[in-house]
């Protein structure tokens, strides 16, 4: 399905992103894995080009998304040395805990200039190419963009932002021919809860909570998440725009009683 396809996939060194640039590998698509971390986006690389059937070695590049040189370098790498972009799939992001009384600024900026600012930069430059291409786009939201939660108040801001993003786009790029939707991921056994602050025990604890929380009583794994991703960059969705789809077990319908 993504033969000679370029995808462009940010976030690619760890977690979803990582799982991702798997299933696209597996379906023969020409990859640019974008990480901040050299090794593990050399090993997620090598993971791929042995699952391509025709091992086809994906372009990685090292760049911080926060830095707006990275994110203008890591789009004019991928033109000269792919020579286009098929898939954009926004998916690096962050995440970390506090309430209006325990959040501070610094808190507020990073996480809104990684999760929005970033991926509202990169996309702005990657359009011009994906209008060429007639390509589309896979933004990595979260059920935190269409549900409230307390103690994550910067995070839930920026994912209804990405949201937001998603279908404003869709509509100015749609009579153009680009397609942009997005997945929005319940919680996922990735470490992006122990990045954020969360420890062993509270980690634990919190997946055991999926049980009620979701309604399949259970956290979903990257693989349920990735080959979404895969359905919405696809033909299969090829009239399919500006929709942010849930893979959060039923978390987002919810309600306590």
């Amino acid at each position: 399905m993504f033969a000679s396809k370029v995808v462009l996939l940010t976030g690619a060194s760890s977690g979803i992103g990582s799982e991702t640039a798997l299933h696209f590998a597996q379906q023969e698509a020409i990859l640019a894995l974008v990480g901040r971390n050299k090794e593990n986006l050399e090993k997620v690389a090598k993971q791929c080009e042995e699952v391509s059937p025709k091992n086809l070695k994906p372009l990685t590049i090292v760049g911080d998304l926060n830095s707006e040189s990275d994110v203008e370098r890591i789009v004019n790498t991928t033109i000269e040395q792919l020579k286009k972009i098929d898939v954009l799939v926004n998916n690096a992001g962050i995440m970390s805990a506090g309430t209006i009384e325990t959040t501070s600024l610094e808190q507020y900026d990073k996480i809104m200039t990684t999760n929005v600012r970033a991926p509202y930069y990169l996309t702005m430059l990657a359009v011009p190419h994906l209008l060429k291409t007639k390509g589309n786009i896979v933004n990595v939201s979260s059920v935190a963009g269409v549900r409230s939660f307390p103690n994550i108040l910067a995070y839930c801001m920026s994912k209804s932002a990405v949201d937001q993003f998603t279908r404003c786009v869709a509509l100015e790029l749609g009579p153009k021919g680009v397609r942009v939707n997005a997945v929005n991921p319940g919680v996922i056994i990735t470490e992006i809860h122990l990045r954020g602050g969360m420890g062993e025990q509270e980690y634990a604890a919190y997946i055991e909570k999926c049980k009620l929380t979701h309604a399949l009583g259970r956290p979903g794994t990257t693989e349920e998440v990735a080959s979404s991703i895969l359905f919405l960059a696809g033909d299969g969705a090829s009239n399919i725009t500006g929709v942010t789809l849930s893979v959060d077990g039923g978390r987002g319908v919810m309600c306590p009683r």
